[in-house]
């Protein structure tokens, strides 16, 4: 896919790897819908990097209908690039893990994702074409200490990208998963601030590399899974 004159949705796109990647994207010609809950930081990152904000809470399921009409009012009711980036982690040990915890990552990890992914799938029907990226985690791929609730919500992530891709290639519609494996964010971080980033360790920019490089294939294929790992971050 040319990237240039495209419509793009990045969840999460205030910090971190979304921010990264609209800039990626933007910086290539696309025209970028970003967003996120803090009103703010959403506007200064919209601002710093030249997308469109739009604040959006994925995981209040109840508005998710009325924020996706939304998105693609301020995207001129075209998308050919859902990017499901938003997500949160929540890491108890097994013993004090309470309902409220699923409750919490679940609405945003997978039922929130869904939801509007659901949404923007309409328009790329009609229109016959259109590419989803999922940011799962290199905990969809296996289990961690204190990882019960988190890496539960990625594994079923990986489970909805492998049925999507299934019921949406006789549309046009390519689905992937992206697995980073620790990357220097403001994931988890209760003051969402960035880590300050290791040379041996990776960045938002690689990820968002990974990730325009999906897009920029060519249509008549896809990747289904890709992870990312630093070479030595020892």
């Amino acid at each position: 896919m040319e990237i240039k004159d495209t419509h793009i949705l990045v969840t999460g796109g205030s910090l971190g790897i979304g921010k990264a990647t609209a800039k990626a994207l933007i910086d290539k010609g696309a025209q970028v819908v970003i967003t996120g809950r803090n009103k703010a930081r959403l506007e200064e990152a919209a601002e710093e990097i030249g997308a469109i904000p739009l604040v959006f809470d994925i995981s209040d399921l109840d508005s998710i209908e009325k924020k996706a009409k939304e998105c693609l009012e301020a995207l001129d009711y075209k998308i050919d690039v859902l990017i499901n980036n938003a997500g949160l982690g929540n890491f108890p040990d097994l013993g004090e893990i309470k309902k409220s915890d699923f409750e919490q990552i679940f609405n945003t990890n997978v039922f929130g994702l869904a939801l509007l992914t659901q949404e923007m799938v309409k328009p790329m029907k009609k229109f016959q074409s259109g590419t989803i990226i999922n940011l799962g985690s290199t905990a969809s791929l296996r289990g961690f200490a204190k990882g019960t609730v988190y890496a539960a919500s990625k594994f079923a992530l990986r489970g909805m990208t492998q049925s999507w891709q299934h019921e949406l290639r006789r549309d046009n519609i390519r689905v992937c998963l992206v697995n980073p494996s620790s990357v220097m964010t403001a994931f988890n971080q209760e003051d969402r601030v960035e880590r300050d980033n290791k040379p041996n360790m990776l960045d938002s920019n690689d990820i968002a590399h990974t990730i325009t490089s999906i897009i920029e294939m060519d249509d008549k294929g896809f990747i289904p899974e890709v992870s990312i790992w630093a070479t030595n971050p020892f």
